[in-house]
C-alpha cells in the first residue's frame, strides 16, 4: 500500500513510530496540528480535501511552531508554506498578550455565564497530570477559540465532545523561541492566516510573520478565532486553493527554465 494513499499509516522514522492519516486527492500537503498533543481529527478540512491531498499527523507538537523550524532549517525542502494562526515567537511577551486577551473573553460574551470560568480553566489545562483531566480542560476552555461560539454552539457541541488531548506532548514543552531575526531565512512561498478574534495568535503575530517573510501574502479571516477552517471555510479554502495554486506555477516556472548558457 502506497504511503500517501487514504486511510491511517504508521511509520518509523529513525525507530520512532509515526501515526498520520491522508484524504483527498491533489497535490501533496502536510498538516500539522496545534496543541502541543491536540488530537488530529479537529483540523480535518472537508473542503481543502477536495483540491489537495492532505495528510494529518497524529499529535507531535505545536503545528505552526514547528513547521517555522522546519521551513528554516530545511530552507529548500518545502514547494511551499501555510501559516496557520501562529506567531514567530514565544515566551513572555507572547503569553502575556494571550492571557490577556483571554481574561477580556467574559467581557466579549457578558450573556454568557460559561464564559466567566475559562480565563481559570485554561490556566489549570497547564496543571494537569492524565490524559483525562487534560481533554477535559481542553473541551471546557474550547469556546474561547472561536469569535463566537456561542452563536454557533448546535453545530459545534459534536466536535467540542469529540475533542481530545494527551499530556505527555504538554510535559514535554518546548523553551521560548524567537524567529524574528530569521524569518528573511524562510525561503519558500508562504501563506499566512489568522483569524481576527484569535486570543492566542491573532493577527498582530501574523502580520509579523509576513512582514518578515518576503515571498510571503497574509490572508485575515474577520469572522474567525483560532479555527478559521471552521468558521469560515470558504474563505479559507479559497485562500489555500489560490495560494498553492500560484506556488505550483511557480514551481513548475523555476523548473522548466534553462539554465543560462556558458559564455564563449
Amino acid at each position: 500500500m502506497s504511503l500517501a494513499s487514504p486511510g491511517a499509516h504508521t511509520v518509523s522514522i529513525q525507530g520512532v513510530l509515526q501515526r498520520y492519516h491522508v484524504a483527498g486527492s491533489g497535490p501533496l500537503c502536510l498538516v500539522h496540528p496545534g496543541g502541543p498533543g491536540l488530537g488530529w481529527e479537529y483540523l480535518r478540512m472537508p473542503d481543502l480535501e477536495q483540491h489537495l491531498t492532505l495528510v494529518y499527523l497524529e499529535p507531535i507538537g505545536t503545528g505552526g511552531f514547528v513547521t517555522q523550524r522546519y521551513a528554516l532549517n530545511h530552507p529548500t525542502a518545502l514547494a511551499g508554506l501555510i501559516l496557520y494562526d501562529t506567531s514567530p515567537l514565544t515566551g513572555e511577551e507572547f503569553w502575556n498578550q494571550a492571557l490577556g486577551n483571554l481574561d477580556r473573553l467574559p467581557e466579549r460574551h457578558p450573556d454568557q455565564p460559561e464564559a466567566a470560568s475559562i480565563p481559570q480553566a485554561f490556566r489549570q489545562i497547564l496543571a494537569a497530570t492524565d490524559n483525562e483531566s487534560c481533554t477535559r480542560g481542553l473541551r471546557a476552555v474550547l469556546p474561547a477559540y472561536f469569535a463566537d461560539y456561542w452563536a454557533r454552539e448546535a453545530g459545534l457541541a459534536s466536535l467540542r465532545a469529540a475533542m481530545r488531548a494527551w499530556v505527555d506532548p504538554m510535559r514535554a514543552g518546548e523553551a521560548p523561541f524567537d524567529h524574528r531575526d530569521r524569518l528573511r531565512d524562510i525561503t519558500a512561498p508562504t501563506l499566512v492566516i489568522s483569524g481576527e478574534h484569535d486570543f492566542i495568535c491573532g493577527p498582530a503575530w501574523g502580520r509579523m510573520l509576513h512582514q518578515g517573510i518576503t515571498h510571503s501574502r497574509f490572508v485575515a479571516l474577520e469572522g474567525s478565532g483560532h479555527l478559521g477552517h471552521l468558521e469560515e471555510p470558504e474563505a479559507f479554502t479559497s485562500a489555500i486553493v489560490t495560494f498553492t495554486l500560484d506556488a505550483g506555477q511557480a514551481a513548475d516556472s523555476r523548473t522548466s527554465t534553462p539554465p543560462p548558457a556558458e559564455p564563449t
